[in-house]
């Protein structure tokens, strides 16, 4: 890899790709989250007409910034992260501080959470605002240069701002699935009530129509967004940390770790771990919060070989292509 020759400039590009390909991203994600939008406020327009969709429109709204001042005390709290010490961990946070100076942004929070499943998350609104979550089995199988990686991945996704945006569609997804289901279990009179409408039975199957398809078409959109954000990630990961192979090493064993000891504590938030929480395999797989590992793996593995590969120092760590 080339020489580091600093703290991350934005103006340089990097980071998984240059300012077009953040733009790009950007964009993706704005019409995304559009699309979410619309299935919330379309949603709300079937099942209370004009009066639904202003409640809708208003409920979205609040969501939206519930999900921007409070995501990560929520993530947090919903997993019963601690607080990490400096004195308990200096290494790590020695790491973290290296890694967030690298990007050129501030050093985030440290917080463990005490499962033995390997894994990690990021969370916070803006590089200002942020905080990096590892768990106790994280540390357990994972050397020091893996480590690295995998943390430079959490910071890449501060960098992106991929937590809030991750939030934020994972709250509207949410808001469309339960509203799906209380006009299942509650809307039996007002399905009977459109059926003596002009509309008659077709509208009444237009809108079992929408129950059935909005929660898929939500689950997907939000899909496209956390897939799509993995892999950039990845590539801002190993190129903070300046070592992909590292970080495809990691991959490997957290899958392995996780198959061994599924985590399955709040899993509509399995899409802010760096590997999901959730192991499912066979048809399942197509409905996973993250790109599969062996593709994510093969990108990080193309990268390392265009980067000549990476040598060890020895037993006290690496040399890195800096």
């Amino acid at each position: 890899m080339a020489a580091y020759s600093g703290p991350h400039n934005p103006s340089r590009g990097g980071f998984g790709g240059g300012g077009w390909h953040r733009l790009g991203n950007a964009l993706k994600t704005t019409v995304l989250l559009a699309g979410l939008t619309a299935l919330v406020l379309l949603i709300g327009e079937q099942l209370g007409g004009a009066q639904g969709l202003m409640y809708a429109g208003l409920f979205a709204v609040v969501m939206n910034f519930g999900s921007y001042w409070f995501s990560d005390r929520i993530a947090l709290a919903i997993h019963g992260a601690q607080p990490l010490p400096y004195e308990q961990a200096p290494w790590l946070h020695q790491m973290i501080e290296r890694l967030a100076a690298r990007a050129g942004m501030p050093k985030p929070k440290v917080y463990l959470l005490p499962t033995r499943t390997p894994n990690a998350f990021a969370t916070g609104r803006n590089p200002s605002h942020a905080a990096v979550a590892v768990t106790a089995g994280l540390m357990d199988i994972l050397d020091q240069r893996e480590l690295e990686g995998v943390l430079a991945h959490e910071l890449g996704h501060v960098r992106n701002r991929d937590t809030l945006i991750g939030t934020v569609a994972a709250t509207l997804a949410g808001v469309i699935s339960y509203a799906a289901q209380m006009l299942f279990w509650f809307g039996g009179s007002m399905l009977s009530r459109s059926d003596d409408d002009d509309g008659g039975i077709a509208d009444v199957l237009a809108k079992l129509g929408l129950l059935l398809v909005a929660p898929i078409a939500a689950t997907l959109l939000q899909l496209a967004v956390s897939r799509s954000r993995e892999y950039g990630a990845d590539l801002a990961g190993a190129e903070l940390s300046g070592d992909p192979d590292a970080l495809a090493d990691a991959l490997l064993k957290l899958e392995r770790g996780v198959e061994a000891m599924p985590y399955d504590r709040a899993p509509a938030t399995s899409h802010l771990f760096i590997v999901n929480p959730l192991h499912h395999g066979g048809v399942m797989s197509l409905f996973s919060t993250h790109p599969p590992i062996p593709e994510r793996v093969r990108r990080l593995r193309e990268m390392g070989a265009r980067a000549g590969g990476y040598k060890a120092r020895g037993p006290g760590g690496w040399e890195y292509a800096y």
